[in-house]
Formats: C-alpha cells, sequence, structure tokens
C-alpha cells in the first residue's frame, strides 16, 4: 500500500509541475494590458524563470544529497504554490518579476529531484508515465486559465485557482513526506541492482556532460517545433491559423498520448533503443512536414509522426542516467540534464526564430531535422562510451 500511495504522489507531483506551463501565454494578453507592458515583456518573465530553473538544476544534486527527495518537493511545492498567489495579488509588473525567480527555483528542483527518484527507483514504464502526467498539468492549467478569463476572475482569478490547487498539493506533499524514506533501489530481473553497471569500466570525463547537452538539443527540437509550425503553415502554406494551430495541439498531445502508450511496453523495450527508434520516427516527420510539395492533408500526420517520435526520448534519456553512471554521478547528471532542459527551452526556439527571419520561415523545419540528425550521433556516441 505505501507503494502504491507513495507512486500517487509522484504523479501528483509531476502534475503540479505541469499546472502553471502554458498559463502565462494565456493570461499575458490581460496581464500586459493591466500593467501596462510593451508585448515583448514576457520574454523577461520567460528568461527569469529559465535562468532561475536551470541553477535549481545546476543545484539539485547537492540540495538532493542533504535534504532528500521528499523534503525537496515538498518545499518546491511551497515556493511554486505561494509565488503563483503572489502573482494573483501583484500590484505592480516588478513583483511579477521578483515572484518568477521562486517559481523557477521550485520548478527546477522538484523535477531534477523527482526526475532522479523514479529514475533510481521505477522501471522506464512509470518514467515514460510520469512525464504523461506532466503533459496533464501542462493542458489543464491553459485551460483553467482560459476558463477564468471568460468568467469575472480575470487573469488574477485564473492564477488564484492554479495556485489554490498548489497549495492543496503541497499540503498533501508535506503530509506524504515519511513515505520517502521507505522505497527500496529498484532491482532488474537479474537482481542486479539497476543503479550502476555490475561491469565497471572508466567512463570519460566528457560524457557527464555529453548526457547534459542532448537536453539543450531535444528541448530545442520538440519547442521549436511547437513555437515556430503554426506560422510556417499559416504565413509560410497560407494555412487557416485555427487549423494550424489544431495541428500544433496534435503535435503535443501525440508526445502526451505517446508517453502513456511508451509505458505499456517500456519493460520489453531498452531505453538505448527506444530513444534510437524515436530520433528515427521524429526524423521521418520533420522530413515529410519540411517537404514544400507536401499537400496541406499530410502535414498533420508529418506533426503527429513528430511528436510520437518525439514521446520516448526525454523521459527514457533520463531513465538511463542511472544505469551509465553510478549513483553520486547519475544525481549530478540528473540535474544538469533538467537545467540544460531549461537552457534549450529558451535559446533554441529564439534561436530557429532568427534562422526563420533570416533565411525564411521555410529553414527552420530542416534545421530540426539536422538537429535530430546531431541528437542521433551525440546519443550512440554516448552509448559507446558508458
Amino acid at each position: 500500500m505505501t507503494h502504491v500511495t507513495l507512486l500517487a504522489v509522484i504523479y501528483l507531483a509531476f502534475v503540479s509541475l505541469g499546472l502553471p506551463d502554458g498559463v502565462l501565454g494565456v493570461a499575458w494578453p490581460g496581464m500586459r494590458a493591466g500593467f501596462a507592458q510593451p508585448l515583448q515583456a514576457a520574454g523577461l518573465i520567460t528568461l527569469i524563470l529559465t535562468l532561475s530553473s536551470a541553477a535549481s538544476g545546476f543545484a539539485s544534486g547537492f540540495v538532493l544529497q542533504r535534504l532528500g527527495t521528499g523534503r525537496v518537493v515538498s518545499i518546491s511545492g511551497w515556493l511554486t504554490a505561494l509565488a503563483l498567489l503572489g502573482f494573483s495579488l501583484a500590484p505592480s509588473f516588478g513583483w511579477i518579476l521578483w515572484l518568477t525567480v521562486p517559481l523557477g527555483l521550485g520548478a527546477g528542483a522538484v523535477d531534477a529531484g523527482l526526475n532522479h527518484f523514479v529514475a533510481r527507483h521505477y522501471d522506464a514504464r512509470h518514467m515514460n508515465w510520469l512525464h504523461g502526467c506532466w503533459g496533464i498539468g501542462a493542458t489543464v492549467g491553459p485551460f483553467i486559465m482560459g476558463a477564468a478569463l471568460i468568467g469575472a476572475g480575470g487573469w488574477q482569478g485564473g492564477y488564484r485557482t492554479i495556485a489554490l490547487m498548489q497549495l492543496v498539493l503541497a499540503l498533501v506533499f508535506l503530509l506524504t513526506l515519511r513515505l520517502w524514506q521507505r522505497e527500496p533501489v529498484r532491482t532488474d530481473p537479474s537482481g542486479q541492482d539497476a543503479v550502476g553497471s555490475p561491469r565497471k569500466r572508466d567512463i570519460p570525463a566528457w560524457a557527464p556532460w555529453l548526457a547534459a547537452m542532448l537536453y539543450l538539443v531535444y528541448t530545442t527540437i520538440e519547442l521549436g517545433t511547437g513555437l515556430w509550425a503554426a506560422s510556417i503553415l499559416v504565413d509560410g502554406r497560407g494555412m487557416d491559423p485555427a487549423a494550424a494551430g489544431f495541428r500544433v495541439a496534435c503535435f503535443f498531445g501525440s508526445i502526451m498520448l505517446g508517453r502513456f502508450a511508451i509505458g505499456l511496453i517500456a519493460a520489453r523495450v531498452s531505453n538505448r533503443a527506444l530513444v534510437r527508434h524515436g530520433i528515427v520516427l521524429a526524423a521521418v516527420g520533420a522530413l515529410l512536414f519540411s517537404l514544400p510539395w507536401l499537400p496541406d492533408a499530410m502535414t498533420l500526420p508529418a506533426l503527429v509522426l513528430l511528436g510520437l517520435g518525439c514521446a520516448p526520448i526525454y523521459p527514457s534519456l533520463m531513465h538511463e542516467a542511472t544505469r551509465r553512471f553510478d549513483p553520486e554521478l547519475a544525481r549530478r547528471v540528473i540535474g544538469r540534464q533538467v537545467a540544460f532542459a531549461y537552457l534549450g527551452c529558451a535559446a533554441g526556439p529564439a534561436a530557429l526564430g532568427l534562422l526563420g527571419a533570416w533565411w525564411g520561415l521555410w529553414a527552420i523545419m530542416p534545421a530540426i531535422l539536422l538537429a535530430l540528425l546531431l541528437l542521433l550521433y551525440m546519443v550512440r556516441r554516448l552509448d559507446r562510451v558508458t
């Protein structure tokens, strides 16, 4: 019973992590009107959030070692909830910027902590479902904000509702702290400890950093596609904005549903195979989408293929870190992976946007295809030395 309860708490924690993501984009038109800010001021919020989350990810190895995963999740839950509540009460834009710091610190810490805990204690099935739960939170959050904007609450009411949900979850994390101490280290069917390899070998000093750099490339691919696909379809192909938005929603939906589906087969397929096959499938989707003569009707299956290919990459690479490296190093590597993922979320889509401005929107998807090929090379290189 303890095992099931803790697993439910972990899933709830990742739903909690996803809830604020995507909310700013929905709330920003009302926020910037209320604070009399220019459109680009949202970029400042995103930059502070990204840097705070990345700093928290880099420090997570040290923090997790000192406090343990349960305390980190609990503290991060309270930080996030109170920051979001502060958003709903903020009297000026300056307060929003200050409150973004604890919001980012809380998100980065719980992201790294939970990923390391699940990679260490659970099999690949739960790692994929964990990231599927993030997708649930990331989907529900914008719906809550949208409902608040339609009603009388406005964007403040949306943030207040999400903050109250986070406060309830933070209380749950506090009341279940003792559960985190009872979870044994998972073992493979062979009886070997799943953390660390039974056959020790020398690992190059650059390998842990390469394992982290993979996330800089991957998040560029995922977030770059999500940000620019609609613009490519509308401005480059003349598609109706609603139809383009539906295709982008299907891209993200295929990632979420793909992770839940992959969880059903993850016990029978290795992490490394899932990553390689996923990259190849995503590359096929990117290649199809890049073809200028592709009929508009085929852009939807192309984006779905790209999304399904992306689905196993993030969780499987994270899960594999505890099999590539010893426990202490794996904790630091996963923190770096989370940090580089946040940096990629900020820098990657922006770099693709600059490419589109210089060469035209048509150049973005071929660049994403090249990034997928680079990712495949990096993964195979890492597989050989670990």
